[in-house]
């Protein structure tokens, strides 16, 4: 590919405690020479995948006893109109789809709390992964993250504790990356390096309906 980067857009509503709907946009290059877009299109960012994705949580954390885990049904990109035309709906298997990230995912999540400390979170999943020019898998996955919970009203000690550090295994590659909460859980910035190399960031801004 003539380019190594790409930006998106999304919007992310959580309807219910128990259930959180994402709509994503990711802006497509056209590169010199593409038989599929137009030459006059060659060397810009001219067209945008679309993309849903879900989650519904079936158990939540310390419902039945304090230690049983948060357990989560997720999916992301299940499905496209076709590539040719006709308005036609088709799955990451499918020939003529444009599923470039679908894939499926039950979940179990625990927080163990260190008073005063932080709060440590664990994750583990099990991942089906059927996108599109990709490999096709079904392997588990796992996750960590730490946010910070120090006492005291300075400012550096208010400044880490609007910090979550993660770390992940993504049931393809090895993830490491940040969230920091600038405004009031309001305006919030995100990093990853994505196989510990590959450098993705962003910022969002989070409405609280209640």
């Amino acid at each position: 590919r003539e380019v190594g980067y790409t930006f998106n857009y999304y919007i992310n509503i959580t309807m219910f405690p128990w259930l959180e709907v994402s709509y994503i946009c990711t802006l497509v290059h056209a590169d010199h020479g593409s038989t599929y877009f137009p030459e006059q299109s060659w060397g810009k960012f001219t067209n945008q995948d679309r993309a849903f994705s879900a989650r519904l949580r079936l158990w939540k954390e310390g419902w039945w006893k304090e230690w049983t885990p948060q357990i989560v049904l997720g999916l992301d990109d299940p499905t496209s109109h076709a590539d040719h035309g006709g308005g036609g709906l088709v799955s990451g298997n499918t020939s003529g789809s444009n599923n470039y990230a679908t894939r499926y995912y039950l979940a179990v999540t625990k927080h163990l709390d260190f008073q005063n400390i932080g709060e440590w979170g664990i994750h583990a999943a099990f991942v089906y992964g059927n996108a599109k020019g990709m490999e096709h898998y079904k392997r588990p996955s796992f996750g960590t993250n730490f946010r910070f919970q120090l006492l005291g009203d300075q400012p550096l000690i208010k400044t880490v504790n609007n910090l979550n550090l993660m770390a992940e295994y993504d049931a393809r590659t090895v993830n490491i990356g940040a969230h920091y909460q600038l405004w009031k859980d309001h305006i919030n910035l995100i990093a990853e390096l994505n196989n510990g190399k590959y450098f993705s960031g962003g910022i969002y801004f989070k409405i609280h309906l209640k």
